[in-house]
């Protein structure tokens, strides 16, 4: 962004534009490959986890929670927006660039933009990852959720179950465990609150098979957010039918990665709730 301000300073809106369009270009494939692979393929600054798997039968669902936590210095909403704010400010500027070819930019549009970016990328640079979160919420009662519903189905009934490890360094866990097996349906379960809605979010491809399942009771679906992660991207990047689930509210998100993420803001409630509720609908479809 920098490097296109100084060009738009200098009335170069074609070499700005340029410069924005090969970043973004730059910053999406090394993002992509990172994340997809690097987490995984990297050979330095590697930390050892372990998953944990269960089948009955021969599973055609799998559910799925991680078992790791984190703390941050900046809450995960404040984030969200700090990226959603950097992708507003990269379309404005490609605009600015582009207007700039026909007419002239006054030099302080750039600046501006400029002190905007700047501003909005330092809370994302200030995510460093810590481990002063007791992790109640995330994500040990996803864990718990996940377990009273393995308990509450019917015996019979083929289930898979997978705690991931290292979610909160990448997905770490989740990728290397998509990467070896074979393409399935799954159900994440991601921090569940005693307050608050259910929510259903999905990426790539709606999940159409896993709502079918669970029927018109449930809330519609919606596409997570930027800024953050479940283990179900990496899931659905590997060609999974994979939906997340996930319960509570803003006062919700403001608890995750923080101190106050402990047993005293959690009793359990939300966890039976959403527990019953997937079991009896898991149970009820046709198989």
């Amino acid at each position: 962004m920098l490097a296109a301000v100084n060009e738009g300073a200098w009335g170069n809106g074609r070499r700005a534009l340029g410069v924005l369009v090969a970043g973004a270009l730059i910053l999406g494939v090394c993002g992509s490959l990172l994340s997809r692979r690097g987490v995984l393929d990297i050979p330095f600054a590697r930390l050892r986890g372990m998953n944990l798997v269960a089948t009955r039968g021969a599973p055609t669902l799998w559910i799925i929670a991680h078992l790791d936590s984190k703390s941050q210095p900046v809450p995960i909403i404040v984030r969200t927006l700090a990226i959603i704010a950097s992708m507003i400010i990269l379309g404005v500027a490609m605009g600015v660039a582009v207007a700039q070819v026909v007419v002239p930019m006054p030099i302080e549009v750039w600046f501006a933009l400029a002190m905007a970016s700047v501003l909005v990328t330092l809370p994302v640079m200030a995510s460093v990852v810590g481990t002063r979160s007791p992790g109640a919420l995330d994500n040990a009662s996803g864990v718990a959720t996940l377990l009273r519903v393995a308990e509450l189905l019917p015996r019979e009934l083929p289930i898979g179950v997978l705690l991931t490890s290292a979610e909160e360094l990448g997905l770490a866990g989740a990728r290397a465990w998509a990467r070896e097996a074979s393409p399935a349906t799954a159900i994440n379960i991601d921090g569940v609150d005693d307050i608050g809605p259910i929510r259903l979010v999905y990426t790539g491809r709606k999940p159409a098979a896993l709502l079918a399942l669970l029927g018109p009771a449930w809330p519609s679906p919606s596409r997570l957010p930027p800024g953050v992660l479940m283990d179900g991207v990496a899931f659905a990047d590997a060609g999974w039918e994979v939906l997340n689930i996930s319960k509570g509210g803003w006062r919700t998100v403001s608890r995750i990665h923080t101190r106050g993420d402990d047993l005293g803001h959690l009793n359990g409630s939300g966890a039976e709730e959403v527990a019953a509720t997937l079991a009896g609908a898991i149970a009820a479809s046709p198989r």
